[in-house]
């Protein structure tokens, strides 16, 4: 193979002695090994709506902080029967159901994000496997073998 000035300048990804961090134990199928890839996958989606969320409670914590600093603002211009109305209105207001974001937040942690975690967790130790195997070995493949065309 040739080297290409882009592997002169930055070296080769490639990696043909490097066994796999994750290896496969005796017996554990191609498919099974797709299967908890594929979960471990919906795991971190999982995770990234779970930030998402977060992000949501910490903006819509900010928003409310903003709005009382325009209320006071609207108090001190002189505009008190709208500024009492704003805040009666909006200031500590429920998301939905009774219930601010932190709650939102807290019930989400409970009853799906820790139960996901927990049947990513039973179904690996079940069947014998650590996390990221499928990567691990798309890894080793790939700094063999190199990309497929």
């Amino acid at each position: 193979m040739t080297t290409g000035p882009l592997q002169e300048r930055h070296g080769s990804a490639r990696r043909p002695d490097r066994p796999s961090e994750h290896p496969r134990p005796d017996g554990v199928s191609d498919a099974t090994v797709s299967a908890l890839g594929k979960l471990s996958a919906a795991l971190e989606v999982v995770e990234d709506a779970r930030g998402a969320l977060y992000h949501f409670h910490r903006l819509s914590g900010m928003a409310d902080l903003n709005l009382q600093e325009a209320i006071a603002e609207l108090r001190d211009a002189g505009h008190t029967d709208l500024a009492d109305d704003i805040d009666h209105t909006l200031v500590g207001r429920d998301i939905g159901d009774g219930r601010w974001t932190f709650q939102i937040a807290e019930a989400c942690d409970a009853q799906y994000w820790s139960v996901f975690h927990d049947v990513d967790r039973h179904a690996r130790e079940s069947l014998g496997l650590q996390k990221h195997v499928f990567e691990a070995e798309m890894k080793t493949t790939e700094q063999q073998d190199g990309a497929q065309t």
